[in-house]
């Protein structure tokens, strides 16, 4: 990288920042921090989703996959885009209509409803530990990437995209993240697919490759167990109805329509993006076939193939899928801190600029322990795993219970994800303890949901004081 490259690097963490002071200058209450006032339209859900779900590993993770499977790196994609769909079908309008009712903030607001305030409790913890999780996986990538593509050291790295993030997260809140969300969708589906896609379908006729070298295989999507594609994407579907960041969108939304129609245009948008990916990567299997494994082929492709300024736009692409992306898990985790326990439990008459200052502050403390925790771990994938694993496992029955069985109960709906997380935990603490036991190569997620679904489903048919639901 040379003088342009940093110049443009520079210039996107400025828009970034200024985009979080002028944002902060219009934050009037709570509502307005966490879910911009309720007023937030289609195409600006449109690309909320996409920042979610469309991060760093995302990009890095399609082209390492179509580097050394071809095409059935878009099953991954496509497996999000269905999530979009299937979520917008089944509970977007539900959500919107339930937080307008009830003024619902966060998902435990949601949960509090339909399963009474302990659930809060637990469902407050186990979405604040997901959030951490998620937060961390996504600064570490990237300070990972920064450091690999500027050679600043990794504390260095670490400090700056760190402080980036979390001061223009923590001073704007929503109307921050709704704004960089806008601006960075536009810089990644731009740097893929108008850039980064042609440039690479043109050095690869330079080369005067052609799509008939890539190995057999490469071009069906052949090959992939049944049981691997519906664990891809009963993981996904999981992800969705339980996501602390899903509900923020939904209550944001100015209606039920934007809501749900902007929840499946995201699904366009991040299977267009994935497309861009795949044939990037592609294409530095065509040109690099030496790299042996597909961990750096989109980052081969931006060094070595692309002209100084481009290389800096690209590394700006990928930066902005991962800052987004953790710019809403901190939002997401401050709501947990400062609505469901200070304003809920221990000061519910708490002005609203008292409450939206303790968000900043949350926001600040959120980034900081997940920096932390990122360093001390240092696997993205196992963090996020590990995040997904928390939420869903635990979550994920009560959340579809609350409006398609009606006979659940607040006791089942309790003991299900107060136990769930327990097991989930332990199973993890259990892998650190005593590694290569056998009982804990089982991924914690299905202990985690079976007892989740035991517990739940036979409480809730036994009946129990609470007499049913709310």
């Amino acid at each position: 990288m040379d003088i342009w490259d940093y110049a443009v690097l520079l210039a996107y963490f400025g828009i970034l920042v200024g985009i979080g002071w002028r944002a902060s200058r219009r934050q009037k209450d709570m509502t307005q921090y966490f879910v911009g006032g309720r007023r937030t339209g289609t195409l600006a859900i449109m690309t909320l989703w996409m920042a979610s779900w469309v991060g760093g590993a995302t990009i890095l993770g399609t082209a390492e996959q179509a580097y050394e499977m071809g095409l059935r790196s878009l099953l991954y994609p496509c497996a999000i885009a269905f999530g979009c769909v299937l979520f917008a079908l089944t509970f977007t309008g539900k959500i919107k209509e339930a937080g307008d009712a009830h003024g619902h903030i966060t998902y435990p607001d949601f949960i509090e409803k339909h399963y009474g305030s302990r659930c809060r409790v637990v469902s407050t913890v186990t979405a604040f530990c997901a959030n951490i999780g998620y937060t961390s996986s996504q600064l570490l990538a990237t300070a990972l990437i920064m450091n690999q593509l500027t050679g600043w050291s990794l504390g260095l790295s670490f400090v700056v995209s760190t402080a980036v993030t979390v001061l223009y997260t923590a001073a704007g809140g929503f109307l921050a993240m709704d704004e960089t969300c806008r601006f960075q969708a536009a810089l990644i589906f731009i740097g893929t697919g108008l850039v980064g896609m042609p440039l690479t379908l043109w050095a690869v006729g330079e080369a005067g490759h052609a799509a008939a070298e890539l190995p057999a295989g490469f071009t069906s999507f052949g090959g992939v167990s049944g049981w691997s594609l519906v664990g891809m994407f009963l993981s996904v579907i999981m992800t969705f109805y339980t996501s602390s960041d899903s509900y923020i969108r939904c209550f944001s939304a100015k209606s039920r329509r934007a809501a749900t129609v902007g929840t499946m245009l995201a699904a366009l948008l991040i299977v267009s993006i994935g497309v861009s990916v795949c044939v990037m990567g592609l294409g530095a299997r065509l040109l690099f076939p030496e790299l042996g494994d597909g961990a750096n082929a989109f980052i081969t492709i931006i060094m070595r193939l692309f002209p100084s300024g481009v290389k800096g736009l690209m590394l700006v692409v990928l930066l902005a899928a991962i800052m987004s992306t953790a710019c809403s898990c901190i939002l997401a985790a401050s709501a947990n801190i400062t609505r469901d326990i200070y304003q809920r439990f221990i000061n519910p008459g708490a002005p609203d600029r008292r409450v939206v200052g303790l968000s900043v502050a949350g926001s600040v403390l959120v980034g900081a322990v997940s920096a932390l925790l990122a360093w001390y771990v240092r696997d993205i994938i196992g963090l996020l795993f590990m995040a997904f694993t928390i939420n869903s496992a635990s979550l994920f029955l009560p959340t579809l219970g609350a409006y398609f069985w009606r006979r659940g109960t607040e006791r089942a709906a309790f003991w299900s994800i107060a136990l769930s997380l327990a097991t989930v935990l332990v199973w993890y603490a259990g892998r650190e303890c005593l590694p290569g036991a056998a009982l804990f190569d089982v991924d914690p997620v299905w202990p985690g949901l079976a007892l989740s679904a035991a517990l739940f489903f036979s409480l809730s048919l036994r009946g129990g004081k609470d007499g049913g639901r709310r």
